[in-house]
């Protein structure tokens, strides 16, 4: 089943252009990184990592009532707008089995896997919809900026963390036998390798019409650590990894999902489904401007036992 999914989600809050006012007087230092586009619009030069990083936090101070936030130099700044539109996805995906109603609430667990230094689908998750997350990471240097964001903005109830120890698993090893998560998310490392990283920048760069050559730029547009942005076999092995780790945690988890950027992996990560027996399986189509992603998820659980998990989770509830 694959919906089509071009634009950003209608609950997205960011749509139409940035209220540069708005951002400004949330976060008065945005103004010194305020540019005017060649369309005569204030804008940032994303080509700043500097400038990218305070107009996040602008936003995410203006947008989502989060007070502090920052990560150290060279680890990924998210652009938040795609960010946002997955965590909106995921509700929709819950609300197929909870009568078309978004289940919104601390009874909702999510395992966000990479939380990285960021710590942005927790904090987008828990802002729209009061989920609780466990976010994830084999980067104890990311997992403490995550934390220091949580701790900073009096989130430890809301959002929990933990390190992966074996670094050559995702799953395995890391969940306690007593812990069930309606959702996992991931936004898997997209190279195979640090210079195809390297050339995927430049080509941004490029297409971007962004290349001065009196002007030294940044390597990575949004920064990134080795193990944000690549790893052995790309993102078709850690997405078919994720998949094959999965089948042991079918009953305790209703809906393990993941982006995927390339779409010539679909049929690689279609075929790992089919061999783990998943019972259900989407693909949504997700974009924003230029850009377009997907999100596939897949569930070991059938219709009757999904709708069963959200009518006990209600009885929880109530």
């Amino acid at each position: 089943m694959t919906q089509n999914k071009p634009t950003l989600h209608p609950r997205n809050r960011h749509q139409g252009r940035y209220d540069f006012p708005s951002l400004i007087k949330a976060h008065p230092d945005l103004a010194r990184f305020t540019i005017t586009n060649p369309h005569g619009k204030p804008s940032i030069d994303f080509a700043n990592p500097e400038a990218v990083r305070v107009f996040n936090r602008a936003l995410l101070k203006a947008q989502y009532g989060i007070q502090h936030w920052d990560i150290p130099a060279d680890y990924l700044c998210p652009p938040i707008p795609g960010r946002a539109d997955y965590i909106h996805v995921l509700a929709d995906l819950l609300a197929e089995d909870n009568g078309g109603q978004v289940p919104r609430g601390a009874q909702v667990r999510a395992l966000d896997v990479g939380v990285g230094a960021n710590c942005i689908y927790p904090l987008l998750g828990h802002s729209d919809y009061r989920w609780r997350f466990l976010g994830s990471d084999i980067d104890a240097t990311a997992l403490a900026s995550a934390k220091a964001i949580v701790q900073a903005n009096g989130l430890k109830k809301a959002i929990t963390l933990r390190q992966q120890a074996n670094r050559k698993h995702i799953l395995s090893g890391l969940l306690q036998d007593d812990e069930r998560f309606d959702l996992t998310l991931c936004n898997p490392p997209f190279h195979g390798s640090r210079e195809e990283a390297t050339r995927g920048s430049q080509r941004k760069w490029k297409n971007l019409g962004k290349q001065d050559p009196t002007r030294k730029l940044p390597v990575l547009n949004f920064g990134g650590q080795n193990n944000e942005l690549w790893c052995e076999g790309g993102e078709i092995r850690f997405v078919t990894q994720l998949v094959n780790e999965s089948v042991q945690y079918g009953e305790r988890v209703l809906w393990f999902t993941s982006l995927v950027s390339k779409v010539s992996n679909l049929p690689g990560i279609e075929a790992a489904l089919k061999k783990a027996g998943v019972k259900a399986q989407r693909v949504v189509e997700m974009g924003q401007g230029q850009k377009q992603s997907r999100m596939v998820a897949w569930s070991f659980q059938d219709d009757a036992m999904r709708s069963a998990w959200h009518a006990a989770r209600g009885k929880a509830q109530a």
